[in-house]
């Protein structure tokens, strides 16, 4: 391309409407399926991958004996965790019974440590199966854990379909892994 074929910036983008734009570019990766696995194989899924490596890296919060907890990488909120087994299965009924008591547990700390470090006004608890049912990654069970606020369904996501997040994953993962241990040792309310 020469000089002369360049196109002013004032020329590109939306018409003038008198509306702000907020890009985000860094969301065409995950539009563009990028880091979603070629196949429902275990070679290929990343949760089953994540627990090989680093904490930090793979943005892991907490670790148990069946399950783990690890910050969703596309986050809804700030705080978006996932609880999911090691084990790769697809469906809640193919949990074994300890693997299933541990989701729960660790659903639960999640939560504590969410609302110690966060103190949102509440919950979206809830797994996917499937890819009809809007799963992201549907070989491979995963809870999510959503922190609310009044208000955070403002209008970047419902006009933009843009999400603003005040805070960089690695300082979510290490504020939440750091309240872990408390929220873990807490006993459950029907105990």
């Amino acid at each position: 391309m020469t000089p002369q074929d360049t196109v002013p910036a004032g020329d590109f983008g939306p018409p003038q409407d008198g509306m702000q734009r907020l890009w985000t570019p860094h969301r065409m990766v995950y539009i563009g399926g990028q880091d979603k696995p070629a196949d429902g194989s275990v070679a290929q899924c990343p949760f089953c991958r994540i627990p090989a490596g680093d904490d930090e890296a793979g943005l892991v919060v907490a670790r148990g004996r069946e399950c783990y907890a690890v910050l969703n990488l596309y986050p809804y909120n700030s705080g978006h965790l996932m609880v999911l087994p090691y084990r790769h299965v697809s469906g809640y009924v193919e949990l074994s019974v300890t693997e299933t008591t541990e989701l729960g547990q660790m659903t639960q700390a999640a939560v504590r440590a969410l609302q110690a470090v966060y103190a949102p006004a509440g919950f979206n608890i809830g797994m996917n199966q499937g890819d009809v049912a809007g799963a992201g990654i549907a070989a491979h069970l995963h809870q999510h854990v959503v922190p609310r606020w009044l208000g955070d369904a403002n209008f970047l996501p419902v006009v933009a379909q843009t999400k603003a997040l005040p805070e960089l994953l690695a300082d979510t993962r290490a504020r939440l892994a750091a309240a872990w241990s408390d929220a873990a040792a807490q006993p459950g309310e029907g105990r």
